[in-house]
């Protein structure tokens, strides 16, 4: 168990519950029901294809919310890297509760062990050219499971950008067109002492304005890689200044805005510090995973 990596066991559980009414409103699982009681099964999880993992604790809770006398006993954990024909864990128990949860299981695990293997490929592709920018989700989460995902990017090796609306303050254009940055800073620094400032820039005037008014970090939106250089060379002169948070301490850079696998690695040379990625999340392919039940005895 990775605290780090996983998410908050209270909201494992309810995501799985909202998810297994979905299966069993109103009437249960009536083919599973036909099924003699006192058969018991032994049923190994594998992958079929080169991936991360992550979502276990999710596959466990929804055994154990069908049936507590069901087992899950795993050989890796969240974060782990797997090869195809990989057995990743065994549940054992009565055949009838393993079935019934068997697909909640595998949901869980391939849409998570997805984003995870997504992540993964951004981070290393980062590193590639030499850059040591991190990459880190956004909001682009599905509806209810942003908690889950967040923690499937961890386990990637991802960071996690603002979790929701109240983490911090993030002022983008359409903000900005209604304060201007400076008079934004301002308030913000008046109304939420405390509390990160980030700024979203499209050009190099509107991130100097933004490191002069004394924001915490910055989001290069969609600029070329020169200008993002260029973005980066003036930053570190501004710190150099005093003109920033601290002498010496530059805010931080983030670029966001169409970044592939294709070409992180030359935006993370750049010498940025984060990029945003919204594919990790909505639109990672689903691992593939599958239950092999053993045969049924008793």
């Amino acid at each position: 168990m990775n605290p780090y990596i996983e998410a908050p066991s209270s909201i494992v559980g309810d995501a799985v519950a909202r998810a297994l009414a979905e299966d069993l409103t109103p009437l249960g699982d009536i083919t599973s029901a036909l099924l003699d009681p006192s058969l018991r099964t032994d049923a190994r999880f594998i992958v079929r294809e080169a991936g991360v993992i992550a979502g276990l604790a999710c596959a466990t809770e929804a055994f154990a919310q069908i049936d507590r006398s069901v087992t899950v006993d795993w050989s890796v954990a969240d974060g782990a890297a797997v090869e195809p024909g990989d057995a990743i864990g065994v549940v054992r128990g009565g055949l009838a509760p393993i079935l019934t949860a068997e697909r909640t299981a595998l949901n869980f695990i391939g849409h998570l062990s997805g984003i995870a293997s997504l992540t993964r490929r951004y981070v290393i592709a980062a590193a590639s050219e030499g850059g040591t920018a991190q990459v880190w989700d956004t909001r682009k989460t599905t509806p209810g499971l942003r908690s889950l995902e967040k923690a499937a990017v961890r386990a990637g090796g991802g960071r996690n950008h603002r979790g929701n609306l109240s983490d911090w303050i993030l002022f983008k254009d359409n903000h900005i067109t209604g304060l201007g940055i400076a008079e934004a800073v301002s308030r913000a620094r008046d109304l939420w002492p405390g509390r990160s400032i980030h700024i979203e820039c499209d050009r190099r005037s509107q991130m100097i304005e933004a490191v002069v008014a004394g924001a915490t970090a910055v989001l290069l939106d969609n600029m070329e890689l020169d200008e993002i250089r260029a973005c980066v060379a003036e930053a570190d002169r501004l710190a150099g200044t005093g003109v920033a948070l601290s002498v010496g301490r530059r805010c931080l850079l983030e670029v966001s805005g169409g970044v592939t696998l294709d070409t992180v690695g030359a935006i993370s040379a750049t010498g940025v510090d984060l990029i945003s990625v919204g594919r990790l999340t909505n639109s990672a392919p689903v691992l593939d995973v599958g239950l092999d039940i053993g045969q049924a005895d008793g």
